[in-house]
This record gives structure tokens, sequence and C-alpha cells, in this order.
């Protein structure tokens, strides 16, 4: 595309030096056609003008030059033009105003140009965006277990509330609630910018959802839930399995907070696309409320949460992060009142030679 526009350039360039050469060369040919009708006054008698006046060679040739410096002009200015408002817009966005934009307009070069800035200040301007949300979404949930700790620690060295588990015990929960959104954040910062470690190794992901579902099954019963598990025995998957464990825990733990009494949860671990080189896919069904239409596109936007929830908006976020660390990707379908099924799909080991 640059050399394209270059030797768009150039062309023009040699255009207007040829034709500078011919009017320079049209001037002295009719020069030397030309005889002196007293002092000052040329009269051509060349082929195309057979004396018709003093100044009419000189006024064809100036005719011409004018008309060809201006046709020049003109053709140069619309590749020049785009150009410097692009470099204008540019300097804007250098100094913070990330909602420039230019007009698409030039020769096709330039109109890529152009079409590539804009979409550049539009990335600029969703992630200075981002950043802001990021940092009151941040402040507000950092705010909560601070006041809770900051008032009963008060209360505690002023004497109002008794130094037992009673008053002491929230200050722990939420000393606990505040480390772990901390490790959250952290995580989710080093997903984000694609240097958060991996240690892969061969693991059976069959096993895995296995083990992480009798892990819940324990507090599924307590609600009155069915917990129901189905694996496939699968190839072998080269993955971190703490960071896929962690995954699984947190879609069941979503999906135990909005399953009622009675309700029931189903876990299961398949292959798909056959072959040891296809890959495997884990899905959590829920028969909860559902989600709405409106809400499904942001379930995994960062401090995303409904109305009723009491987590911190990240889990869904650092699952979606974490599963597409490991190339695999990350979807749910739901409808209100029909349950929510949350898929995770992962690149299964190659099989060996």
């Amino acid at each position: 595309m640059r050399w394209r526009f270059l030797r768009r350039v150039a062309a023009l360039l040699i255009v207007i030096g040829l034709f500078t050469f011919g009017a320079f060369s049209l001037l002295f040919w009719f020069g030397a056609g030309m005889e002196w009708d007293g002092p000052g006054f040329p009269r051509g008698h060349g082929p195309f003008f057979p004396a018709r006046g003093p100044f009419g060679p000189v006024m064809f040739i100036l005719v011409l030059v004018i008309i060809g410096v201006i046709t020049a002009g003109r053709a140069f200015r619309r590749v020049t033009a785009p150009v410097g408002a692009v470099m204008e817009a540019a300097g804007r966005v250098a100094e913070g105003e990330y909602d420039t934009r230019v007009s698409e307009s030039g020769p096709p070069e330039v109109q890529a140009l152009a079409r590539a800035f804009n979409q550049m200040a539009a990335r600029l301007e969703a992630s200075d965006r981002q950043r802001r949300n990021l940092l009151a979404e941040v402040t507000h949930e950092l705010r909560t277990p601070l006041a809770v700790i900051q008032g009963n620690l008060e209360g505690l060295l002023d004497g109002i509330y008794p130094r037992d588990d009673a008053h002491l015990g929230p200050v722990l929960e939420e000393s606990r609630l505040l480390a772990r959104l901390i490790e959250d954040l952290r995580t989710l910062a080093l997903a984000e910018a694609g240097s958060l470690p991996l240690r892969k190794e061969g693991v059976d992901l069959g096993d895995l959802v296995v083990d992480v579902a009798t892990s819940f099954r324990a507090q599924a019963d307590a609600a009155g839930i069915a917990l129901l598990v189905e694996a496939d025995d699968l190839p072998p998957a080269e993955i971190d399995p703490a960071r896929i464990r962690e995954v699984v825990e947190n879609l069941l733990a979503n999906a135990l907070r909005y399953t009622p009494a009675g309700g029931t949860i189903r876990v299961s671990a398949s292959a798909e696309g056959g072959g040891a080189a296809g890959s495997a896919a884990i899905s959590v069904t829920d028969s909860g409320a559902g989600i709405t239409p409106d809400e499904l596109p942001h379930i995994f936007d960062r401090f995303y949460k409904s109305k009723d929830s009491s987590g911190s908006g990240l889990g869904l976020t650092i699952a979606k992060n974490l599963v597409e660390a490991h190339g695999g990707q990350i979807s749910a379908e739901s409808a209100p009142g029909q349950g929510t099924t949350v898929r995770v799909t992962l690149p299964l080991s190659p099989a060996a030679p």
C-alpha cells in the first residue's frame, strides 16, 4: 500500500516535470519561428499562428501553462490534502483526543490510510474508556470490604464492640474477600496481557471434571440441587490443570448460585472433532432462571453481574481469558426460564507418532 502511494506521487511529479519541459520546448519552438514587427512586438508565422497578431503565440503558451499548473495543483492537492488531514489528526490523538476522526477521501491508498487511522483511533478510544471504567469499578469493589474492616476495627478499638468471634469473624471474612479480589485482578491483568504463566501437562479432562464436581457435591446436596456428571474417556489434553480447574469451579459455583432448590445441574466432558487431534468440550447446564437476551452478550465482561449477584463480577471474565490462553473458546446459551449452558472447548494433545 505504501509503495503504491509513493509510486502515485512519483508519477504525478514526473507528469508535472514532463509538462513543464514540454511547455518550455513549445515556447522555444514558437520563439524560433517568430519575427519582430517593430520594437518589442513579436509576430508569429509558425504553422499554428500565421500572422494573427503580435501576442498570439505568447498568449497561447501562457494559457497552456496556466491550465497545466492548475490541473497539476488540483491533482497534487487531491493526494496531499487527505494526508495532511491524517497528520493533523494524529497530532490531536497524541494529545489525548481519541474521538478524532478523518474523512476517508482521496485516492484508494489514501482512503485506506484514513480508514486505518480511524480504526486505530476507535480502538484507542475504547481502550481509554475501558481503563476509566476499570478504575471506577475497582475502586467501587474495594470500598465495601475496606469499609467493613475499618468500621469493625474502629468499634473494637473504641470498646464499642467486644473482642469476640462474632465481631472478629466479619473482619477476617472481608479481608479474605479483599485478598481474593486482588488476586482475581492480578490474574485478569496477566491473562489480558498474555503474560500469565501456564504450567501445562497431559491431563485427562474427564477425571478433572469429575474431581471438581465431587468437591461441590456436598454443597449441592445441602442446597437440594441434583448434581449430575457425565464424562467420556478422553485423550490427554495439554493444559494447566490448576487454571482449568479454576474455570470449572467458577462455572459450577455460578450454576449453584442461580439454581433454586429442587433444580438440576449437569456437568459433562466429551470429545469433539474425532481422534486425539480434535478438541474436548466441557459444559455446565443449570435449570435456573436463565439470562435475558440483553444481558447474555455481557456476562463475560469485567465486573458485569446481575442485580442479585454477590460476587465481584470477575469470575466469568477470568474464565474466558484462561480458556483463550489455552487456545480454547467459551460460550453461553440461555433464555429466561430455561436455564443456562456454558460451554468450554479445549484442544486435545496431538496423537503420538
